[in-house]
């Protein structure tokens, strides 16, 4: 199939459509209208091919600066990422933005430093990181996602948690490879490492005090 004969087929298809379902009085106005639709400067633009390029990846033997790292070799925007947001040695995360294509692993960027962070402060207890989401559906898709690093990462099983409020009382009081914990009361009594919600309930968390035991651990610092 060549995009070009495609694109030519689609706009014949279309301008027999259009001449046939539109009929003027006027030939002359006809005529105007018919040259309209097969002028360059008519309905018509294009056709436009979008190509798009491999991802740079990072040199395999690059630095990342973290202890728990994903099992395939990064992309270039991920190794930056990972070097702005690890939090190793006393290092404060910058702020950062980042700005690619539709399946270049834009949550890997920040996953791994923070399941880095968590691992390295597993002692500590309390909530060490929030993962935002403006809808429940986003929310719960990535909340699969983590569960299954969770389960299948040795160094993780068992020595970072993560939890999933989104609103509801939840079904799940224990996490496996599918799920995380999203049962209220489990989460009030045994405060995850990460927290996956949106920003409703966020607000929610914050000032009922039902919710208070959440943050009992977490002081102005964390």
């Amino acid at each position: 199939m060549f995009p070009s004969l495609v694109a030519a087929q689609l706009k014949e298809t279309l301008l027999d459509y259009l001449k046939t379902t539109f009929s003027f009085g006027d030939p002359v106005f006809e005529q105007a209208f018919f040259d309209y639709l097969a002028g360059p400067e008519g309905i018509f633009k294009g056709p436009y091919l979008d190509l798009r390029l491999p991802f740079k990846q990072a040199d395999p033997k690059a630095q990342l600066f973290l202890e728990i790292k994903p099992n395939f070799v990064p992309y270039e925007h991920q190794r930056q990422a990972f070097l702005r947001l690890h939090s190793r040695k006393g290092q404060q995360p910058h702020h950062t933005l980042v700005v690619t294509g539709t399946g270049s692993g834009k949550t890997e960027c920040f996953l791994y430093p923070i399941l880095d962070h968590c691992y390295r402060t597993r002692e500590q207890r309390g909530i060490k990181a929030i993962l935002l989401y403006p809808m429940n559906a986003l929310a719960t898709d990535q909340a699969r996602r983590l569960a299954a690093i969770l389960a299948d990462d040795e160094r993780l099983k068992g020595q970072v948690t993560a939890g999933l409020y989104v609103g509801g009382q939840g079904q799940h009081r224990v996490a496996d490879a599918e799920h995380l914990v999203d049962d209220r009361e489990v989460l009030r009594q045994s405060p995850p490492d990460i927290l996956l919600t949106n920003y409703k309930m966020l607000d929610f968390l914050l000032q009922r005090p039902d919710d208070r035991a959440l943050w009992a651990h977490n002081t102005p610092d964390t």
